[in-house]
Parts: structure tokens; sequence; C-alpha cells
């Protein structure tokens, strides 16, 4: 199995000298399974520079799964290539937005109007299928089996367990660990407490055992008590939920779109210092980095 990023940015594209590095483009990486069947989780603007070297293995059939409708995950959706030229499939899958009362469609739908990009969907050349996801109901794309896991952000948002001929990725999308929102003499906060105990227990299970876990690394845990509640994760919570469910390598993603490659390497650093191996700790912490791959 192979992953590769083409995006690693969080919250809105952030190109320019001070992220050449690490990539300025917004979520988006390539699985491929043994058997080079393609996934694609989530279609941030990284997408675009994915489907230029599409182009070289005509026709493509790209399952891509959505993990959360915010414009970072979606943005480049209208500009993956394969869609314009006929014989390629694109089968989109994510969650039911209760909200809205729609389906995954609705990420395309809401962008290919003409108010907001020249060409609607009508006019694509290439078939568009979509494929609604229900909480933990596995799906099969070839040798791959994909399961969907309801994880914390203020929309539905869907990680993500692909395994694969005995191998596995996991990648969280957006995801704050739930907390309780009652204070410790609130009436509630037991019950509540209990709720959040059991979510989190179900979420490390969701990652036992991982091979490579993708993680929601916005913040360090200095900055997060200021963004409590806006949806996103720090290095010092993922390190520490990647050893407890025994993952073998941690990447951190979602960079923080206001902190160049430098202040990026700080933080890393400082999380690792803060977060020392325990013995006979083995697992591997990396950044992610636009362009890198890794191969297991």
């Amino acid at each position: 199995m192979k992953v590769k990023f083409w995006g690693v940015r969080g919250s809105i594209a952030s190109p320019g000298p001070h992220t050449v590095r690490y990539g300025g483009n917004t979520t988006c990486i390539e699985i491929r399974t043994d058997n080079n069947e393609l996934i694609i989780l989530d279609a941030g603007t990284g997408i675009f520079p994915l489907s230029q070297t599409l182009l070289t293995e005509l026709p493509v059939q790209a399952n891509v799964f959505i993990t959360h409708s915010h414009w970072d995950h979606i943005q480049g959706l209208p500009f993956f290539i394969p869609n314009f030229l006929p014989g390629n499939l694109l089968r989109l899958h994510g969650a039911f937005d209760p909200v809205s009362g729609k389906g995954v469609e609705q990420v395309m739908s809401v962008q290919l109007q003409y108010s907001y990009f020249p060409v609607r969907e009508a006019e694509m050349k290439a078939r568009i299928e979509y494929v609604t996801l229900a909480p933990e109901q596995s799906i099969q794309v070839g040798s791959a089996t994909v399961t969907p896991y309801l994880l914390n952000h203020p929309v539905i948002n869907f990680g993500y367990r692909i395994e694969s001929n005995g191998k596995s990725v996991f990648f969280t999308g957006d995801h704050e660990p739930p907390y309780n929102i009652y204070e410790a003499g609130d009436a509630e906060y037991a019950e509540y407490q209990a709720f959040v105990d059991a979510k989190q227990a179900t979420i490390l299970e969701a990652i036992r055992g991982v091979d490579v876990l993708i993680a929601d690394t916005s913040y360090t845990s200095e900055e997060y008590p200021a963004k409590k509640g806006w949806g996103h994760g720090t290095f010092e919570g993922n390190i520490q939920a990647a050893r407890q469910a025994g993952a073998r390598v941690l990447y951190c993603t979602h960079h923080e779109p206001t902190r160049s490659d430098d202040a990026l390497e700080a933080a890393f650093a400082q999380a690792l210092a803060d977060n020392p191996a325990p013995p006979g700790d083995r697992l591997d912490i990396r950044l992610a980095r636009e362009g890198d791959s890794y191969e297991f």
C-alpha cells in the first residue's frame, strides 16, 4: 500500500515562500492498494496537481472519500481534470447531512453553479456517481475495505479506515477529541462524561493497530484553549492517541495556515520534546509534507 500527500494545509490554501517546503495546498491524500486501486481522501486544492498526474493512466476510476463538507476539503473537486474527459469515472463517497437533508452529492452541486464555476455537472464528460455512507458500515473498493467512523467536528465528519491485504491506514479528517461541555459540579456532568468516554473508546478502537494514522494536528497544546470547540486536534493529543492505539506511523497534518514552515518545524520539535517516547515505544512520528509518499 502507498500513501502520498497532495495537500497538507488546513482551512485555506497558503502558497508562498514561507510554506514552500511543506506545501500550501489544502487536504488531499492519494492511497494506492497493492493492486493499484486508486482511493483519494478529501478533495482540497491538492486534488488538482494529483489529477494532472492521472492523465498518464487514462481511463481513470477514482474513488474519492470526503470526510466533511468544509471548503478546504472539497474546493478542488471542480478542478479534477478527469471529470472533463469521457471514459473516466469519479465515484464520490461521503455522509448524509441532517441539516440540509442531502447526501454527498451536495458537495458537487453547491459548487457547480454558474455563479461560482463556469461548467455545470451536466456538461462534464466523465461519469460521476454518488455513494452516501453510514457510520461503521464498510464498503468494498476492489481489494480495499473502507469503513467510515463518526468523529468530532462542528459538522458531520467521517474518519476513514482503509484495509487491504493485511495493511491499514486511518485518516481522521478534521477531528477534535470529545470533551465534557459541563462543569464538574453540574448535574449533567457524570452522564455526559460517560458519553465522552464511550466516544473516545470507540475512536481508539477504530484506529487500533493501524499501520499509518494520518491525524489533524492543527494546534499546539498552548494554542488549543483559545480555539476549543473549533473542531481540530493537537500534536500532543494525537501522539498520545496513536500510542494508546498501537499505531505504527503517525503523520501530523492539517497544518495551521498562518504557520510558516520554520514555525511548523519548531512546533513539531517542541511536541516531540514534550511527549518523549516511553520505553519500548516504536511509534514513528512525522510531519506530512506535500509530495511525500510512504509505501509499506
